[in-house]
């Protein structure tokens, strides 16, 4: 099994370790299991065993609906090592949207933990590609449960594959995994990344600004299904020999503090919405309970300044923040190490470059606002039968990421706001960040989001949907103080016309605020 050395991803990020005497080093942890480098490697082995034996064959799609656990890795590099092409799903995406996706890439297999499999059935069974379906346990039992012919638990699955399945040989433009990416409107996108850039976020963002080591571990309360959580979870500890924590439920303040206090992992991978609820949270500390952190990164959304000043203050580590997406697999611009500008996404990685462009497509004047594009190694191959999609976002060399903004005179890129969320305002152009970023300065908020809503005249003025920290005796009055905060820090003209108090704000599953479900209240 690691005696063939291939383009294959799994040969670099695992079978690489066994070769090198590392397969005893401790892989992955959830609540339930450990596993080693060695153990990964059998089991992923015997997944594609298994995939080969029903008959999945090399470039077929195979969808993962799984809970943060063992079986995510087992799954992913197993299909991997078989040629087979995992579709990582966002787990908490509606029966309707999943089976979009499912249909969508003609997956002829579905992974999925048991928790989400009944209400996931009836769509399942209407699925004309669909030949098996996978059942996981999160907590690795063999549960005989299957409810039609073409069920079968994980393990018992995994009885069907030899763990000497050697990694198929590809080339490293071969597409090796998809992820769905969806803005704010129309239907998922398959975005298909080859195995080459797997490495190339491994060596570039992992080695280079991370910083990861094999003494390292990491928790990412960014799922694996994301982009985001897949180079944190996977790529990046297993591009050095690292383990990594995985937390299956909903990664809430006492679920993430209960695993920081536990396992003690050197890094931390959050968003900031996450960051601003573990400020709020009174057990927050020296370390965020991890006695050996080191290193916390951002992304996702950009990082109000505040939270970023206040952690460092309270916990004792910077958070590195930084923009990436989908397409473009990982963080590409980001703040470092022995370079942090709090309130900006830093400078690009090593490896990228970056410019912001006007509408026209030429470059603009620092200080001036346009759609910021980038050009590294690991851009996607493009979307699943999205031509014009492709065609609009990968343009030659550079990605068109959608996202407004600026770059100051010291080469620090400044986020504005999405490309179609950026508010006029008296002839003058507002970025909704900055009037949130102004609004969570004050110390009686937690969170903030701005749209555009029109007043009686048919003007488009800024509106926020406010979260205290603690119930406000009187809303009228703090929500005047919260227009007079934001007139004296960003401008006059820039404050929310309208504040209204909520109890949550409309998320993603990596914690994204949805401002165009705001726009629709």
């Amino acid at each position: 099994m690691t005696g063939r050395i291939t383009d294959n991803a799994v040969d670099w990020f695992l079978d690489r370790h066994l070769r090198d005497g590392n397969g005893g080093r401790t892989a992955f942890t959830d609540p339930w299991r450990s596993q080693t480098y060695d153990e990964l490697a059998q089991a992923s082995a015997r997944f594609a065993g298994a995939l080969h034996a029903v008959g999945i064959r090399r470039e077929r799609r195979i969808g993962l609906i799984l809970l943060d656990t063992i079986d995510f890795p087992i799954a992913f590099w197993g299909a991997l090592r078989a040629g087979v092409v995992p579709v990582p799903i966002n787990t908490l995406l509606t029966a309707e949207v999943t089976r979009y996706i499912l249909a969508d890439s003609r997956a002829e297999a579905v992974v999925v933990s048991a928790p989400l499999l009944e209400p996931l059935l009836p769509a399942l069974r209407t699925l004309p590609d669909l030949r098996q379906v996978i059942v996981s346990q999160p907590d690795g039992r063999r549960v005989d449960s299957a409810a039609a012919p073409y069920e079968v638990t994980f393990p018992d699955f995994l009885t069907n594959g030899s763990p000497e399945t050697e990694a198929v040989p590809v080339s490293p433009d071969e597409v090796a995994f998809w992820l769905y990416s969806s803005g704010s409107t129309g239907a998922p996108k398959g975005v298909r990344h080859p195995h080459a850039n797997l490495r190339h976020t491994a060596d570039t963002y992992g080695a280079q600004v991370l910083k990861i080591g094999p003494s390292d571990t990491m928790f990412s309360a960014a799922k694996a299904f994301h982009a985001y959580g897949l180079g944190n979870s996977l790529t990046f500890p297993m591009s050095v020999g690292a383990s990594t924590v995985l937390l299956p439920d909903r990664p809430t303040p006492d679920a993430v503090l209960r695993v920081m206090e536990t396992y003690n992992p050197s890094m931390f991978g959050g968003v900031p919405t996450l960051y601003a609820s573990l400020l709020a949270h009174p057990m927050i500390g020296s370390g965020a309970s991890s006695t050996r952190l080191r290193r916390c990164i951002s992304a996702g959304e950009a990082l109000p300044a505040d939270i970023g000043l206040r952690w460092r203050s309270m916990v004792g580590t910077d958070i590195l923040d930084g923009i990436g997406s989908t397409e473009m697999l990982h963080i590409f611009v980001s703040n470092q190490t022995d370079d942090i500008r709090y309130g900006t996404s830093g400078k690009p990685v090593p490896g990228y470059e970056a410019k912001v462009l006007n509408e026209h497509g030429h470059p603009v004047l620092n200080g001036e606002a346009g759609e910021l594009v980038v050009r590294g190694p690991s851009a996607a191959d493009g979307y699943w039968n999205q031509r014009e999609k492709t065609r609009h976002t990968f343009r030659g060399e550079w990605t068109h990421t959608g996202d407004t903004y600026i770059r100051d005179a010291e080469g620090y890129y400044r986020y504005q706001g999405r490309s179609d969320e950026m508010l006029k305002v008296s002839g003058v152009w507002v970025s909704p960040f900055e009037v949130e970023e102004a609004l969570i300065s004050h110390p009686a908020v937690l969170e903030a989001a701005v749209v555009g809503h029109q007043d009686r005249d048919g003007l488009t003025k800024p509106k926020a949907f406010v979260i205290l920290k603690e119930a406000a005796v009187d809303t009228d009055a703090l929500s005047e103080q919260l227009k007079a905060h934001v007139k004296a820090r960003i401008g006059v003209w820039k404050y929310p016309r309208w504040i209204e108090f909520a109890e949550t704000l409309p998320k993603t599953a990596t914690g994204k605020i949805q401002r165009f479900r705001l726009r629709d209240i």
